[in-house]
């Protein structure tokens, strides 16, 4: 193999964060996010009024402050796992393949941008492209978001890379291994909680009636590393969080699931949240820290959250598979 040309690059895409917690790196961010029709799917003439008119108004400067109570000194979290898991990522690859792979960080909104991530690839001499979103369980919100991202980005390309798509992960025993394995750590340093709640991000109900597979696959995650714990049914539930706008998502939802259960006698609660592989404000704020005001407000006792699978060793061994499987005759 010539050394301009590696057998194949690697795209690891992530949602994406602000480039700073601040108004206008949050007005910037959301603007992009939201204007994602995979994400809000209203007609652009009835959406954007209430997007630019409203939403851009109030939130950023709340979100801004989320922000602040979760920033690292060196930068955003996501930003900072996300780079950590690049490097790991090819360590892994380059010491299993013999050669070395590159791998290029590329989010569907904000910077590093899916083009930019490209861009990487194809001057290191990448012709073929293993696109690897960081969702374990498919939504159109996401990873569908990802491959129009993929496409519009090679949109303007006269000559397009070979590419493959890793669509989800959700039930690989690789993934489940890891999710089990990190939570009996947890059990380990921490004791085990009457409850484990496995907390996924919240999707409207009306995706799922029009096809998106995202819950069956966020269910069976679940009962998959109940199983793997050997865990009771009355010991664990699935919840989702971070709901957003009027119309009915999916249920239950993790704030009032958490303020029901010291009242249903569930004094400790465990809480997971494996649709994220990287620690954010959907984990670090709303659940590890907003979650727990909720539960113990309401009369828990004891409220624990177990970080994402981040940089770990076991996570990071994981993917380094998944890719390997996915690229067998690309080497």
């Amino acid at each position: 193999m010539s050394h301009s040309h590696p057998p194949f690059g690697v795209l690891l895409v992530n949602l994406g964060t602000p480039a700073a917690p601040t108004k206008a790196a949050v007005r910037a961010f959301l603007k992009q996010f939201l204007s994602d029709p995979r994400v809000v799917d209203l007609p652009a003439w009835q959406w954007q009024p209430i997007l630019q008119g409203i939403i851009l108004n109030v939130r950023p400067a709340k979100v801004a402050k989320l922000y602040q109570s979760i920033w690292w000194e060196e930068g955003s979290p996501l930003m900072v796992i996300s780079q950590r898991q690049q490097q790991a990522l090819a360590t892994q690859l380059a010491s299993r393949l013999g050669v070395s792979i590159p791998v290029a960080l590329g989010m569907s909104y904000g910077s590093p941008s899916l083009d930019e991530g490209l861009a990487k690839l194809r001057n290191a001499g990448v012709e073929k492209v293993l696109v690897l979103p960081l969702y374990p369980q498919y939504s159109c919100s996401t990873v569908a978001s990802v491959f129009d991202g993929v496409a519009a980005a090679l949109k303007g390309q006269r000559n397009l890379p070979e590419l493959r798509f890793i669509r989800d992960y959700h039930d690989k025993s690789g993934y489940i291994h890891a999710l089990a394995d990190s939570i009996r750590e947890h059990w380990q340093q921490q004791g085990k909680a009457d409850k484990l709640l496995f907390s996924f991000h919240g999707v409207p109900e009306r995706y799922i009636t029009e096809g998106d597979p995202y819950q069956g696959q966020c269910l069976a995650t679940a009962a998959l590393v109940a199983e793997a714990l050997a865990l009771p049914e009355d010991q664990w539930q699935v919840c989702f969080q971070s709901r957003f706008g009027k119309e009915p998502w999916l249920t239950p939802y993790t704030d009032e699931l958490l303020a029901s259960l010291p009242g249903q006698g569930v004094k400790s609660v465990d809480i997971i949240s494996p649709a994220f592989a990287a620690d954010c404000l959907e984990t670090l704020e709303e659940i590890a820290q907003g979650g727990k005001e909720t539960f113990l407000h309401a009369g828990g006792e004891q409220y624990r959250f177990v970080p994402c699978l981040n940089d770990g060793a076991a996570h990071m061994a994981f993917l380094a598979d998944l890719v390997v499987a996915h690229t067998e005759n690309w080497r």
